[in-house]
């Protein structure tokens, strides 16, 4: 840091000619803003006045060895110091804020102060004590340690004021710092922390927004074209036209399933015809054989079922009937009744006079 002093320039003699008597110095360099010259002549320091118009034929410009630039602008100068922490590992930064301003250039220029950083740091390290400040105190702890240093600090520089000959030293402020790989990782800790939180509420948001969606189109299509038309996303003739066209395909699907119902009812119903006439023919034919059953009845409801239509089954179960005549009912043993014919009841007898007969 090139503060009070800015440059420092040798001068080389400056000789006279016999046709002028008049020297002027020419090697003298550009004062930047906020500067001013001190020359050096013989053993002593001049500052050349400052809002004077530089003179190059001035007795000092001339007679001068070195020049120095010093800058007499007030300055906020930083130094650091590293104090310790209950760690060996880890370390705090210590860093000193101070007001500096230039009163007299020659008596700088005179100690060659180039770099002021140098003189403030001594001032820093003359402070014994300071490092008890942090010594009892974790890294984690960088906040406490904060306070209690500049505490420290501004009742050091109280009883201590920093001194520096040609120039007004203030303290300022004092800030302490953790270490690099701390910050870093607290950092990182940070970054990470948000990312998560980032994208807690973008899962919240997208919730949201399902619901507030499930929620619009459980109450139909028509509030939902009508929520698209109020944010001009659709437009209300093709929601006029989507709502007639959904309408006849719902007309059409629903005339399609009534007539598949009507049609499997009805195939239902054949169906159950057919296996009750099923039925009615196998017990037909079961019971033609039989002389004790009068199966003329099952056979008229055999011909309502059929509609009165003849087909193979009931000509099967008709010539299967031919087979069996119609007449009076014969017993077991065949033999007639009392009447010519034989007894309806076949194998009983009216009283003890048949026996002997």
């Amino acid at each position: 840091m090139n503060y009070p002093v800015i440059a420092e320039h040798v001068l080389a003699t400056v000789q006279g000619t016999w046709w002028s008597r008049r020297r002027r110095r020419d090697d003298v360099p550009q004062l930047p803003p906020g500067a001013v010259y001190v020359f050096r002549v013989g053993g002593n320091y001049r500052s050349f006045p400052e809002g004077m118009v530089f003179d190059p034929s001035h007795p000092d410009v001339l007679d001068a060895s070195s020049v120095s630039l010093v800058d007499t602008r007030a300055r906020l100068v930083e130094v650091e110091r590293t104090l310790p922490s209950v760690s060996e590992a880890d370390n705090f930064t210590l860093r000193a804020s101070f007001t500096c301003q230039v009163t007299d250039p020659a008596v700088i220029a005179r100690q060659g102060i180039i770099d002021v950083t140098v003189a403030l740091r001594a001032y820093l390290m003359g402070d014994g004590d300071l490092p008890r400040v942090s010594a009892g105190h974790r890294v984690e702890e960088v906040n406490a340690v904060r306070t209690e240093a500049s505490h420290r600090m501004t009742a050091y520089s109280a009883i201590v004021p920093p001194r520096v000959a040609g120039m007004s030293v203030e303290f300022v402020s004092a800030e302490v710092h953790a270490s690099d790989d701390l910050r870093d990782w607290e950092q990182r800790l940070r970054d990470e922390r948000r990312s998560w939180e980032l994208q807690r509420g973008q899962r919240d948001f997208e919730t949201q927004d399902a619901l507030r969606i499930a929620e619009l189109l459980s109450q139909g299509s028509d509030h939902v074209d009508a929520f698209g038309i109020a944010r001009k996303e659709i437009d209300v003739s093709e929601a006029a036209d989507r709502i007639h066209r959904i309408a006849d395909e719902e007309s059409t699907r629903r005339h399609a399933a009534e007539t598949a119902d009507r049609a499997h009812a009805q195939a239902r119903e054949t169906a159950e015809a057919q296996m009750r006439r099923d039925m009615l023919l196998t017990l037909l034919r079961q019971m033609a054989g039989s002389e004790y059953v009068d199966y003329h009845p099952i056979f008229e409801q055999v011909l309502r079922e059929m509609g009165g239509r003849s087909g193979s089954d009931t000509e099967s179960a008709a010539g299967t009937t031919r087979m069996v005549e119609p007449g009076p009912a014969r017993s077991r043993f065949g033999e007639p009744g009392r009447d010519g014919g034989r007894d309806s009841r076949g194998d009983f007898v009216k009283d003890e006079d048949d026996l002997v007969d």
